[in-house]
């Protein structure tokens, strides 16, 4: 049976079936994220700005920078909700390392993001009964004494 470490070292690194969506939602989160892209955009709508005279204000004026706004935008909206559910799941993933590797962390908290709402809710109240009494104990300050 192989130890955690040596199973670590055993995970492929370079899968031969990258993900290249994957790879490409990464690149452009990365791009579109920084400062000099926001800085591009502001000078995109500058220039578009300075020609409104040039053009009378037209409504072809105004439908350029609409429809290019738009399009960009649906387009992030998928970029950005692909990136942000593989972080989510890395979180998780990272989680549930730290609760298998604790002895007494209760393993079947692993995983609980498939639980229902309904669920969710039951483990919620049993947490909040528990920060409850460890308030009666005095092991915790009530969030009202540690604001004054």
């Amino acid at each position: 049976m192989k130890t955690p470490v040596e199973s670590k070292k055993s995970a492929p690194t370079d899968s031969p079936h990258k993900d290249h969506f994957a790879l490409f939602a990464n690149s452009c989160s990365t791009y579109l994220g920084s400062r000099w892209a926001f800085a591009v955009a502001i000078g995109i709508i500058a220039v578009w700005a300075a020609t409104g005279p040039l053009f009378h204000y037209s409504n072809t004026w105004q439908l350029i920078i609409n429809t290019g706004t738009t399009i960009v935008t649906f387009l992030m909206v998928f970029l950005i909700q692909n990136t942000q559910n593989r972080d989510a799941r890395a979180i998780n993933l990272k989680l549930n390392e730290l609760i298998e590797s604790i002895k007494s962390a209760r393993n079947e908290m692993i995983d609980i993001e498939h639980l229902s709402d309904k669920e969710l809710d039951v483990l919620a109240h049993r947490y909040e009964a528990v920060h409850q009494q460890a308030i009666e104990r005095g092991i915790v300050e009530t969030r009202d004494a540690s604001e004054k």
